[in-house]
């Protein structure tokens, strides 16, 4: 099975400019090939990672990707997916974003030696206005650019003239990316088909319709219930750990339905046809398990952010699931309890009723009282039954946090200021 043949199986495939050709040439040697990302923030999520997991699999198969950090593109703003003109960033502030997800591309495939990461600023910033569009520009049809589906679908609203353009500028990334590096292939999102069938068309007018140049496009991810893959209720779930902590981006992947799991294997993970099909028949057979949902928690987890991030992710929900939040060190109460309610409390040892009242786990004293004596409280992995109990901040976690659970699952954190 080749590499187009198994991104086949995994549903990874949408559109192809000539699949008989990618697959023809694919099978006489290996192929150079990229696929690019504009630097709008400083971190990608998981979203972004679709396209790259492809071509982490070229890699594997002997193939040689190019990811491109839009250096130059970022300064202009794609409209696909977009209804309104993109507000420009800063100079800086996009040199300072090419920096981080350079940082995170070379922490992600960085040590794969098939894989090249590099900026289209580096080819883009001495190309005049007067080059641009004698050389390049000229060979654009501006009926065809306006019928592309990301210029058709902004007309009515309007779209600028910079960005009107973007096209030409990706295609100008593919045109170069072919004649530095010999890249046959472009790879992006279903969104992606305009820009990237504007980038063979124009190599087809530079170096001839018979050059071996190709597009692929994956599939628009979403979940079962037909809303958009990858977000939360607390927004992105990004791949910067100072942004979505490692627990909460293990949790994220185990969490997920049993209707979605299997596909997000074949995309997500590198594990092999038998194996995704063993733990299909599982999901089928044992859903209570919950196995498929753990393997790939554990496959991407461990892809992102390492093993260990893995295992401290399962520590953290091991003791969390058995009530033993003391054990807990301050770096994983702050993972772990990321999105519960939270307060700034003072370092001053307080009443119980008073703490509850403090945290908003209780909106009057009566109820806090009856809680209390009910034993539904449970401060710092300890139960607490006595309406005169002094609670401490000073006495776990170092002192920085305090954690009260009510009844069974709802919990309140505490940051402590001195």
């Amino acid at each position: 099975m080749n590499i187009i043949e198994d991104l086949q199986w995994r549903g990874a495939i949408n559109q192809q400019t000539d699949a008989a050709g990618l697959e023809a040439t694919i099978d006489e040697h290996p192929i150079a090939l990229y696929c690019g990302v504009d630097p709008t923030g400083d971190s990608m999520h998981i979203g972004h990672l679709i396209p790259f997991m492809i071509m982490e699999r070229f890699a594997r198969a002997g193939h040689h990707p190019y990811i491109v950090i839009g250096g130059a593109t970022g300064s202009i703003g794609d409209p696909s997916g977009r209804k309104t003109e993109r507000q420009l960033q800063t100079k800086e502030q996009v040199e300072k974003n090419v920096a981080a997800l350079t940082a995170q591309m070379e922490h992600l495939f960085g040590n794969n030696s098939n894989i090249s990461i590099v900026n289209n600023y580096d080819w883009t910033k001495d190309l005049t206005l007067l080059d641009f569009l004698r050389d390049y520009g000229k060979l654009f049809n501006v009926n065809t650019m306006l019928n592309k589906e990301v210029v058709a679908s902004r007309l009515a609203q309007g779209i600028s003239f910079t960005e009107f353009t973007y096209q030409i500028l990706q295609a100008y990334d593919f045109f170069q990316l072919h004649e530095q590096h010999d890249v046959q292939l472009e790879i992006g999102g279903a969104d992606q088909w305009g820009n990237i069938t504007a980038g063979i068309d124009l190599i087809h007018k530079l170096r001839g319709p018979e050059t071996k140049v190709y597009g692929l496009t994956i599939p628009l991810m979403l979940k079962s219930d037909g809303t958009k893959f990858g977000k939360t209720a607390g927004g992105a779930v990004w791949l910067d750990p100072e942004k979505t902590s490692p627990y909460e981006f293990y949790q994220f992947w185990f969490n997920q339905d049993d209707c979605d799991v299997i596909k997000y294997l074949k995309y997500f993970t590198f594990l092999d046809h038998a194996e995704i099909d063993h733990l299909e028949q599982q999901v089928e057979t044992e859903p209570w398990k919950r196995e498929a949902q753990r393997r790939l928690a554990e496959e991407v987890t461990a892809f992102v952010h390492g093993q260990a991030a893995v295992e401290d992710a399962e520590r953290i929900a091991k003791l969390l699931f058995t009530g033993n939040v003391q054990e807990l060190s301050p770096v994983e109460v702050g993972q772990a309890f990321n999105n519960v309610p939270t307060v700034t409390i003072n370092a001053e040892p307080q009443n119980i009723i008073d703490l509850l009242l403090a945290m908003h786990v209780d909106s009057s004293k009566r109820q806090a009282r009856e809680d209390v004596q009910n034993g539904a409280i449970t401060v710092n992995g300890t139960k607490v039954t006595d309406v005169n109990a002094t609670i401490d901040p000073a006495d776990h976690f170092d002192g920085q946090y305090v954690i009260v659970r009510r009844g069974k699952k709802k919990h309140f954190l505490a940051r402590v200021t001195n």
